[in-house]
């Protein structure tokens, strides 16, 4: 028994893993775990929540973007940052929530080194939308708060002197609007809860509300889980803080499902706790008791006026539903309906709010010709797409190959998708053309992300220019295919003899004689024609 849960579970030989992998093959499917998810996301705005600091989540420099208001200073106080309210409310009204006509922010307190109050503002009686839904998820809540500053424990060094017992606080991140989301408990497996945390994720992109990347820490998930016999009853629940991965969120809730069912099954009983993940140990360990709401003893704000959301232009559902771009899961099922897009080429489309924009771009002049149209996806998605990301986009920070789209304008990668269609260019002749362009626009622009003058030719100029046109006038290709006709009698014998495979070897032949210019379909034609 031991082999198997070892072969199993990867080698753990720790006693306690392996009663989680006992239960994992021998108990499965036993327990009904319960899944809720409270996620974190900073929001894209020019300022900080409560004061005029810059929210620039790329900024390198320590305790740079702050000032007395988010640094706790006493006196100072608190303004409203309406341009962030107004993210939450375009999030609520693009999930179906409601929007709360009257708000208030309360204080949460408590000691943390990285809030410099001793309390957090944030929202608990009155959050900005209640209710709504994504994913096929049920949402409880989405409420608006200021984020923490950040903190870094065990330093190698302090400006070169050892620290190692010390810890450093970076206040950039102190007051950076943050929307909290927290799902009712209905999801029921950790593939479940990362799917909704990707669609939230691909939302906020869509909305331009923020960019929500976990890697930089601006989009964070703590998942509450429990496990029970029926559906009918929770379990105790633990809550695992700050999963800042979709596969640590998968790999963290799978495991506390599966050492609460081991812990159950032994005869012993869950903690409430909060428990944090260790990603080198792949297994959650215990921080603290988990609190609850009144002991972070809630009061509203008193420097912060209350709002009635109803007498502020355009806060208004109409107003927002208005102005709401399509969203992804409409985009989602317009490209499989319309341009009949696989699985993969939408899944790329839509996790990618740049492509997409572009794609539509392009295909804007003959969106309704599906030649063109599939066309447009295969050569966007592997020509194009490839060739960027080859290009070093020196003087852009953290720029990818998504954000360099715009080398060729929409409107020029339409003209090529235009030759290929009409045979105008092989696709060889293609791909030489993706190439000039965006090599040409990469040296001239310096490695930035915008192409440069040499993308204001037409695309037939720029392929004519560089002998890439191919040549479909059949008195151009005569006299190369009698030539081919006649220099390969014996291959030419065998066809007439009933080798109908030698054609193709006369194509290439031919394609070769007119140095690749040949239009291949006129070719294969013209040849079919002369040996009768």
């Amino acid at each position: 028994m031991r082999d198997m849960i070892t072969g199993r579970c990867g080698g753990i030989a720790l006693l306690t893993k392996l009663k989680i992998c006992y239960h994992l093959i021998i108990m499965k499917n036993k327990y009904l775990p319960t899944i809720g998810l409270e996620i974190h996301a900073e929001l894209r705005t020019a300022s900080k929540m409560f004061c005029s600091c810059r929210n620039d989540p790329d900024e390198d420099r320590p305790n740079t973007n702050i000032c007395p208001i988010c640094l706790g200073h006493p006196g100072t106080l608190p303004v409203l940052n309406f341009a962030a309210i107004k993210k939450v409310l375009e999030v609520g009204t693009a999930v179906g929530g409601e929007l709360a006509d009257f708000t208030e922010w309360d204080r949460k307190n408590y000691y943390y080194p990285d809030i410099p109050k001793g309390y957090q503002i944030s929202q608990f009686k009155y959050p900005l939308i209640s209710g709504g839904s994504l994913g096929g998820v049920e949402i409880e809540r989405i409420h608006l708060e200021e984020d923490t500053a950040q903190s870094t424990h065990d330093m190698t060094s302090c400006a070169g002197l050892p620290c190692a017992d010390l810890s450093l606080v970076n206040f950039n991140r102190s007051g950076v609007p943050l929307m909290e989301l927290v799902t009712k408990p209905v999801i029921h497996d950790a593939e479940t809860a990362v799917r909704f945390a990707k669609e939230l994720q691909l939302l906020l992109r869509y909305l331009g509300a923020g960019e929500a990347n976990m890697e930089k820490g601006e989009m964070r998930v703590e998942a509450n889980i429990s496990v029970a016999l029926t559906a009918q009853t929770l379990g105790t629940k633990t809550e695992v803080k700050n999963l800042n991965s979709f596969k640590t969120v998968e790999k963290a809730i799978a495991y506390e499902i599966e050492r609460q069912s081991a812990l159950l099954d032994d005869g012993q009983s869950v903690k409430q706790e909060t428990r944090g993940w260790d990603d080198v140990a792949e297994e959650t360990y215990s921080q603290r008791s988990k609190e609850s709401s009144h002991d972070y003893r809630y009061f509203p704000d008193p420097d912060i006026p209350k709002l009635k959301l109803s007498l502020i232009d355009g806060f208004d559902r109409d107003t927002i539903s208005q102005s709401l771009p399509e969203l992804p899961w409409v985009k989602r099922d317009r490209y499989m309906k319309d341009y009949s897009m696989t699985d993969k080429e939408v899944a790329v489309f839509i996790e990618s709010p740049t492509i997409a924009n572009y794609f539509d771009a392009v295909i804007a002049a003959y969106e309704k010709d599906p030649k063109k149209v599939k066309l447009t996806i295969n050569y966007i998605l592997s020509e194009y797409m490839g060739l960027l990301k080859k290009i070093p986009l020196r003087n852009t920070k953290g720029a990818t190959a998504e954000d360099a789209i715009g080398m060729i304008e929409a409107s020029l990668f339409g003209e090529i998708i235009e030759l290929i269609a009409n045979g105008d260019v092989s696709s060889r002749g293609a791909k030489d053309l993706l190439n000039i362009l965006v090599t040409t626009s990469a040296a001239e622009s310096d490695g930035s992300l915008k192409g440069s003058n040499a993308t204001s030719a037409s695309a037939r100029s720029i392929a004519e220019k560089h002998g890439l046109i191919q040549k479909s006038d059949a008195s151009d290709l005569i006299p190369a295919i009698e030539k081919v006709i006649s220099d390969n009698a014996k291959v030419v014998a065998e066809y007439k003899a009933g080798k109908v495979a030698s054609i193709q070897f006369l194509i290439g032949q031919a394609m070769k004689a007119t140095k690749g210019a040949g239009n291949p379909e006129v070719v294969k034609r013209l040849l079919l024609e002369k040996l009768g």
